[in-house]
Order: structure tokens, then sequence, then C-alpha cells
């Protein structure tokens, strides 16, 4: 479980999801995606790739990173979504504001 940001570049941030975190609550999963918005960042990357599915409350919070990164030009890429999130992307029409990337490849 990885909570604190990785810094891609000066205004682009990384963040781990994975199920563990997500089972400690809202409150945690929050603070891990917004914390590095109100710190400064313009984009952000989400790492779900080590997450089985994301419930509507995060997707929420994945709305909310959204319309900050907007305002700073920038966006919200969910990396390596499984099937099942990237089908849930598609039918509420949330492909058009959270860009999904696959994830990774490890060497």
């Amino acid at each position: 479980m990885t909570m604190a940001p990785t810094p891609n570049r000066a205004d682009t941030s990384t963040v781990h999801l994975d199920d563990r975190l997500l089972a400690g609550g809202l409150a945690d999963v929050r603070w891990a995606l917004l914390d590095p918005l109100h710190a400064g960042a313009r984009s952000l990357v989400v790492d779900v790739s080590r997450v089985q599915d994301l419930p509507d409350a995060v997707v929420a919070v994945l709305v909310s990173a959204h319309r900050i990164c907007r305002a700073r030009c920038g966006a919200v890429v969910l990396r390596g979504a499984a099937p099942r999130t990237e089908q849930l992307l598609r039918r509420t029409g949330l492909w058009r504001v959270l860009v999904a990337e696959p994830a990774l490849a490890v060497a």
C-alpha cells in the first residue's frame, strides 16, 4: 500500500491504490488522491492495477480530482484499470474525463 504521491514531473503526481487502502475507508483514499492536488500538482496518475473493483465513492473522488486538474489544464489518468473498471467508465460516460491507460510493463 502506497499512500505517498510519487512525483513524475513537477506538475504530475502518481498515486498507487490497492484493495487494502480501499478497505481502510474513504477518508484514506480521499487523502491519498487529493493531497497531491492540494500541494499544487496539475495532473494526477492513479495506478489502479492492484484494485479489483472501484467503489462508487472512489469514482466520485476521482471526479472531484478531475475538476481540480481540469481547472489547472491537467488531467486524471487511471493506469492499469481492470476490465470491470473500464466498463464502468464507458457505462457512465466517465471515459471522456478520466483517461485510462494500460499498466506499465515491469522489466
